[in-house]
């Protein structure tokens, strides 16, 4: 009879989750921004069970964040490098936007600052890691940067803060600049062969023109923020990125349909995501500028980003599934392999 020194094996669910790539964020990003579009729409109890969601998402992927940096340092210095690992930044701000809204200000600043902490170190290490032919994470630190912006605004208008609208105005046009940055390496090749992140092209520009409209709501709310002149900038500029990101929506739909790939990955949260982004956008520039004939496409958009959302969650759970029943199956043969005879 032989016999083998135990080995201690991870949990199945700790060994599934172990393996979830830095990009699983842009769950929290796209249900967070489904619920602030819903908010708008009016469909208040369909945005509070997408808040309570990306609520549960996010704490749990703060969980591993902080697990992986106090216990696993090599493996977090790795995936800080990458691209998705400013997910934690937009999540963030994306959940903070929401909580704002909801009218939990001190909660919302909370995660404001949380994001502003994480924003600098993270955006480093993904900058100088930047090469040729990104994917289209590569526009990531466009929108984390631009979340700040949006959660900065969002605040400034609910606390009547002028310091945190001016002060919001940096992260909004540093977002144009690192958008600008990243299009010149970005693979276009990528619109016909990416598997979802693709999108994040267009998802940049849209919460870059989320966030003008936000700061140019704080400007109506009362407070004296800037003159005419620069009013009507930042007017100018709010409605030429809306522009481009329906512009691009249309080229990235027109893609998937000649080259569809319907095969489920997680990066397709980053596809969800910009959907949900433009929706709310549109419906944020429409209600702002007072341009009334926007709200009818803003909602069209918002159910496309509905029913995208409905079909990678079911994905997701069905992937979820089978990784957790071969992290099983796996643990149950190592055990059967290393106990004694």
């Amino acid at each position: 009879m032989s016999s083998g020194t135990p080995t201690t094996t991870p949990h199945p669910l700790r060994a599934w989750w172990a393996q979830r790539p830095p990009a699983a964020g842009a769950a929290v990003m796209a249900t967070g921004i489904l619920s602030v579009a819903l908010h708008l729409t009016g469909h208040e109890v369909l945005s509070r069970i997408a808040l309570v969601l990306a609520c549960a998402a996010w704490l749990t992927l703060t969980a591993n964040f902080v697990y992986l940096l106090l216990v696993e340092r090599a493996q977090w210095v790795t995936r800080a490098g990458t691209p998705g690992a400013l997910t934690a930044v937009a999540a963030t701000t994306v959940l903070g936007t929401r909580i704002s809204l909801f009218g939990w200000s001190p909660v919302a600043a909370a995660l404001l600052a949380l994001a502003a902490l994480l924003w600098p170190g993270l955006l480093y290490l993904v900058v100088t890691h930047w090469g040729r032919r990104m994917p289209g994470a590569v526009f990531l630190g466009c929108v984390a940067t631009e979340g700040l912006a949006v959660l900065g605004a969002t605040l400034a208008a609910a606390t009547s803060t002028a310091w945190l609208a001016h002060a919001s105005l940096v992260p909004f046009w540093l977002g144009i600049v690192l958008y600008l940055i990243a299009l010149f390496r970005f693979d276009l090749r990528q619109v016909a062969r990416g598997s979802g992140d693709h999108w994040v092209a267009g998802g940049a520009l849209a919460i870059s023109a989320l966030a003008g409209a936000k700061l140019l709501a704080a400007a109506g709310s009362g407070m004296y923020l800037w003159n005419d002149d620069d009013y009507a900038v930042l007017h100018d500029v709010t409605v030429f990125l809306l522009a481009l990101d329906l512009a691009w929506y249309a080229v990235l739909l027109a893609a998937e349909i000649a080259w569809p790939r319907i095969r489920y990955d997680v990066r397709r949260w980053s596809t969800v995501f910009p959907l949900g982004m433009t929706a709310a956008a549109t419906l944020s520039v429409a209600a702002v500028l007072d341009v009334p004939w926007l709200d009818a496409p803003g909602q069209a958009l918002l159910w496309i980003a509905v029913a995208a959302w409905l079909a990678v969650a079911a994905g997701a759970v069905f992937q979820a599934r089978s990784g957790l029943r071969s992290a099983a199956g796996a643990d149950a043969g190592e055990i059967r392999s290393t106990a004694p005879r």
